[in-house]
């Protein structure tokens, strides 16, 4: 069975001034309800490699400060490395609890105030470790231009999910900011049970 081909349409585009420097703004679908994202893009894509980082939405960590996680430090690691890069990209996606849902998580936190590490809350609910996908991101990239990038991201899946959509990571950068005290077992799960490449834990 042949499979369809991603088709990525550009919604919206605007220019998006934060204190990490000045990006374009583009709101970009695909072929389903599931496949969007917001994507920030900071200097020329054509003729480099830019620095990427892919982020799944993390309402608690990147809003609410919350600090079971390190998302909204990986976010903002992301965003200063890519403002000071010649090139990069941000794609950040609806995939919230690792693609189980913003009250889905929450139920998984219930979990975890009991006991349960972030993966075993996740498979009590009936979910994987993680249910995201990135194949979306790849057909975004090509979108844009880009086939070769510098990949920011711990996550052996993420590199292998855009090499297989036709993306080439030439490098992974480690995206390892530091942490509060509290996201120290969600880290080591993340390290023992899903493979994320993390040194400092």
């Amino acid at each position: 069975m042949t499979r369809r081909k991603t088709a990525v349409h550009i919604i919206a585009r605007a220019q998006l001034p934060t204190r990490f420097g000045n990006f374009t703004i583009l709101g970009m679908q695909g072929n389903s309800p599931n496949e969007e994202a917001v994507v920030l893009v900071r200097g020329r894509l054509n003729g480099s490699v830019p620095v990427v980082r892919i982020h799944s939405q993390c309402l608690t960590g990147d809003v609410l400060t919350s600090q079971r996680c390190d998302c909204r430090a990986q976010l903002e690691l992301s965003f200063r490395r890519i403002g000071r890069a010649r090139a990069g990209v941000l794609l950040y996606l609806p995939q919230e609890g690792r693609g189980i849902g913003l009250m889905n998580k929450l139920r998984a936190y219930e979990l975890q105030d009991c006991g349960k590490d972030t993966v075993e809350a996740n498979r009590e609910l009936g979910f994987a470790a993680d249910s995201r996908e990135y194949g979306f991101c790849a057909a975004v990239l090509k979108k844009l231009g880009v086939r070769r990038v510098r990949l920011l991201s711990n996550n052996p899946d993420k590199v292998a999910q855009l090499e297989a959509g036709g993306v080439k990571v030439v490098e992974r950068l480690p995206c390892e900011p530091r942490v509060a005290k509290g996201a120290r077992a969600y880290m080591r799960a993340k390290k023992n049970k899903m493979g994320h490449i993390l040194n400092d834990i």
